[in-house]
């Protein structure tokens, strides 16, 4: 290779044949020897560009030449490198500072108010102004000179773009915040020309498209923070050409392409982050430098695979304290060899992988690890015992894996633990109660779904800063321990799917509860006054337990219950009158109880958020009231399998929730991510609770259990009721509809025509009622459909075809309605029959089915009736003597009337 260059340029002077090519200064080479880089900016050379291209150099991709002092043109031939992708050059001509008229250059004031013209609504840059001086500007800071040195705003509002901010005026500005704003618009690459930049923070913005290439021109930088933004496509490789930098982060974008190996030539970067990403994995074999200043590494959510990266196993970094490598796809085993490879990490984040073998009892000797997390693996076998030894261990997150075996005494000695999270797994035995002797700062514990027994130790009350307890899904007995009402910061209780047997305590209220969850268990006696006195409690479970008794009242107006679940127990008494105290509540589910009387004209104004009101299986009688169309935000309506009598309210059509127009815009949001505030450390998205509601629902003849966005489910259950009269044609209005049920009922006249109307219906059942005339030609329009049941009534003519009825091919969804004909049914339909004489043929045979049925039911009744008689009669002989001679005496009598009566007859006769 030879270059022809300034032979006065003392930067050169290593530049021999005696030499190396690969050793000479600012040159890079590849493998395989060839230069790939050259690299000599601020090198001061003296020359131009003439003699620069050779046709040897056809590995050659990057070139700066920046901030040199070459001048002449480019040459032609310089561009006809093609595998060139980066050229920055920068000609120190005109433009230069020594050539430059004081009096026709643009101020910093100029400047900055320049770009400040361009923003939109920039009320806290009230006080630039030309009035004001420049230094005393807001986020503006100046040098002893007066030279603006740093700009920094912030999460000062600014909206608006960056294009407008570089001025040739800013020769002395080192800093450039604005993060947490609302810039928009690209990266312009002249920031580039900011060359005494040493920090440069756009995070948390709405900034799109590339990073610039020319970047790297920011020979001065130390800290680069582009996260939390839009921004796209590679990350620039020639940004290993900042050599200065200690802190890159580019995590929360939509980056793509491979991780640059180039990076790890970044020898004194202390920072990297390029978590929340697209990135794929990099070149490992070309990470030859060791990043021996790196303390924080995160790839974190991001398209990486294969086993543990290999350029971490190849490096021994003392400094590493925080490493995280979460939501990729990794697998294969956790390597044993952590410990020497970073033996001062502090934080270890390997989540949401596909990491498989057992947990490494060598993890045990990162005395200085505080934070591990593990959780959502494929790992198996036992929990280390010596993981008790990590005694400044706070977080120990190992759930949702396949681990077994029992929870290891020694983890009492790890005193400082906040968090313990060791659910879905199969954890068998019992809590050893020394855990809680020592975990006195213990905020979260978490052993759901696993397969622990036995009580709740006493001793949790030692845990008086217990914030999130979740004991759900498991097989604990015995009571509810009292000591639970000593945890007054108990946020969140989660009990539900155990063997509690008992009361709930009632110093249970003592506590914080914003959410107490106890479904699904053996709990009994009334309800305790006090649930309804917790004037921050969203979300309260207590269904499917043997509770009896009525709800209980209070005169608390404060309440912030969002949801209510009391199903499945043995409640009585009449609706509930505590519940016109709960204007918050979005979910009323009482189904499954002894609850009676009238449905409260009340509901519809005290509780104006209801979007699921679940009544069935009680023994509510009376008209359904029309109050309940003042519910407007209801999607889900289940009155089913009461007394209710009456028509169906043709109000109902204006529950607006329920309508196509709205049904988009449903949200399944309930509230429930209310109860981390305050709480912003904590994985919200990997909750052990339910952030999300449920409901229970018969749908298509089957209970189901709806929850998260499938639980915004829509539809009116009124099954197995005694309602009258027609079905209003008023209902076809709600479009949202996806289930509706009125079968069991005593409804009459023709289905509505416009039932078609209802495209997003999936199940229909109007069967065993006593609707007549057609089945409507537009109920062919619900493609949706896929369960219906028009069964048991008086229907007739020819069923309608095509679209989806076609593959209802099940005849039995038709049955018993003598008038039908056509497909499914094996009854072909006449060209010339009356539809009138169908349905009077239909008619009259409903009729002698009616008569049929009367017969059988009194002849069964008079069976049923006299047999008893008959039976103590023949068995006991005194009851039967007594009988006859009663039978004998009223004979006797009846024949002595009879005479006289005759006699009678003949005395009139003769006179």
């Amino acid at each position: 290779m030879e270059v022809h260059f300034d032979r006065r340029t003392n930067s050169l002077s290593a530049w021999s044949i005696a030499n190396s090519t690969c050793s000479w200064i600012g040159v890079t080479c590849d493998a395989a020897g060839h230069v790939s880089e050259l690299d000599l900016r601020g090198a001061d050379i003296n020359d131009t560009l003439d003699a620069l291209y050779s046709a040897a150099f056809e590995n050659l991709t990057t070139i700066d030449l920046s901030h040199d002092n070459l001048d002449g043109a480019i040459p032609a031939n310089k561009m006809a490198m093609p595998t060139l992708f980066r050229i920055s050059v920068l000609l120190l001509l005109l433009c230069t500072a020594k050539a430059i008229d004081d009096s026709g250059a643009e101020t910093e004031a100029e400047a900055l108010l320049r770009w400040k013209s361009t923003l939109i609504n920039a009320t806290s840059l009230s006080s630039w102004s030309i009035a004001n001086s420049t230094c005393s500007w807001s986020g503006v800071t100046c040098d002893t000179a007066g030279h603006v040195t740093e700009l920094s705003l912030p999460s000062a509002g600014i909206n608006g773009t960056l294009d407008a901010l570089y001025s040739v005026a800013f020769q002395n500005l080192t800093m450039i915040d604005i993060h947490s704003n609302s810039l928009v618009g690209t990266i312009p690459a002249n920031i580039s020309m900011l060359h005494t930049l040493t920090v440069l923070d756009l995070s948390f913005n709405n900034i799109v498209g590339a990073i610039p290439i020319n970047i790297s021109m920011l020979i001065a930088l130390t800290i680069l923070d582009l996260s939390g933004n839009n921004l796209s496509g590679a990350i620039p490789a020639n940004i290993s050409m900042l050599h200065t930098l200690t802190f890159l982060d580019l995590s929360g974008n939509n980056l793509t392409g491979a991780i640059p190996y180039q990076l790890s030539k970044l020898s004194g970067l202390a920072y990297l982050d390029l978590g929340d990403n697209h990135l794929n994995n990099p070149e490992y074999a070309m990470f030859f430098t060791p990043m021996p200043c790196l303390e924080l590494l995160s790839l974190s959510d991001n398209h990486l695979n294969g086993t543990f990266p290999e350029f971490i196993l190849n490096s021994t970094s003392l400094k590493m304290e925080y490493l995280y490598l979460s939501g990729n796809a990794f697998s294969g085993p956790i390597p044993d060899s952590l410990p020497e490879i970073a033996p001062n990490l502090r934080r270890l984040d390997l989540s949401s992988n596909g990491f498989h073998g057992s947990i490494p009892h060598s993890l045990s000797r990162l005395k200085k690890l505080q934070e591990l997390y593990l959780y959502r693996n494929n790992l198996t076998g036992g929990i280390p015992e010596e993981l008790g030894n990590l005694t400044n261990l706070e977080d120990l997150v190992l759930s949702s894996n396949r681990l077994v075996g029992s929870v290891p005494p020694s983890f009492a000695r790890m005193q400082r633990l906040l968090f313990f999270e060791i659910g879905s797994n199969y954890i068998n035995g019992s809590i050893p109660s020394e855990m809680f002797s020592n975990w006195t700062e213990l905020m979260m514990f978490d052993v759901s779904n696993n397969m622990l027994t036995g009580s709740i130790p006493s001793l949790i009350s030692n845990c008086t800063k217990l914030q999130y307890l979740a004991l759900f899904s498991n097989t604990f007995t015995g009571a509810i321990p009292r000591e639970i009402g000593n945890l007054a910061q108990l946020l969140l209780v989660d009990m539900s799917q155990n063997l509690f047997a008992g009361k709930i305590p009632l110093n249970i209220c003592n506590a914080s509860l914003q959410y107490l969850a106890i479904s699904d268990n053996h709990l009994e006696g009334e309800l305790p006054e006090c649930l309804w006195d917790l004037t921050n409690l969203l979300f309260l479970d207590l269904s499917s337990n043997a509770f009896s008794g009525k709800v209980t009242t209070s005169s608390n107006y404060e309440s912030s219950l969002k949801l209510l679940h009391l199903s499945n127990n043995n409640l009585s008494g009449r609706f509930p009158t505590v519940l016109k105290n709960l204007k918050n509540l979005v979910v009323l589910d009482l189904g499954h109880n002894k609850i009676s009387g009238l449905i409260p004209s009340w509901i519809g104004e005290s509780n104006p958020l209801l979007r699921i009101l679940r009544l069935r299986s009680n023994l509510f009688h009376g008209s359904i009231p029309c109050q309940l169309s003042k519910l407007s935000q209801l999607q889900l309506l289940d009155l089913a399998e009461n007394n209710f009598t009456g028509p169906v309210p043709s109000s109902f059509a204006i529950l607006s929730s329920m309508q196509l127009e709205t049904r988009d815009k449903i949200s399944c949001y309930f509230g429930l991510l209310d109860l981390y505030q305050g709480f912003i450390w904590y994985d919200i998205y990997y909750s052990p609770f339910h952030t999300e509601n449920y409901i229970d629902i018969i749908w298509k003849g089957t209970e189901y259990t709806f929850q998260g966005r499938r639980e915004c489910v829509i539809g009116i259950d009124l099954s197995n009721n005694s309602l009258s009269g027609e079905i209003p044609s008023e209902l076809t209005n709600l479009r949202g509809l996806q289930f509706l049920n009125m079968s069991r009922n005593f409804l009459q006249g023709s289905i509505p025509n416009g039932i078609g109307n209802l495209t997003h219906l999936e199940f229909l059942d109007l069967s065993w009622n006593k609707f007549s005339g057609q089945i409507p030609p537009s109920i062919s329009k619900l493609t949706f459909l896929d369960c219906l049941n028009l069964s048991n009534n008086l229907l007739s003519g020819e069923i309608p075809t095509g679209n989806q009825l076609r593959t209802l091919d099940d005849a039995s969804i038709y049955a018993n309605n003598p008038g039908l004909c056509g497909f499914p049914l094996k009854i072909p339909c006449s060209n010339h029959s009356s539809s009138m004489t169908t349905l009077e043929g239909a008619k009259e045979h409903h009729q002698e089915l009616e008569t049929l049925w009367l017969y059988c039911s009194v002849t069964a009744g008079a069976v049923f009736g006299v047999w008893p008689w008959f039976g103590v009669l023949f068995f006991c002989n005194a009851w039967r003597l007594a009988f006859f001679c009663r039978i004998d005496a009223m004979q006797l009598k009846l024949m002595q009337n009879i005479t006289h009566l005759s006699n009678m007859l003949c005395f009139s006769c003769s006179h």
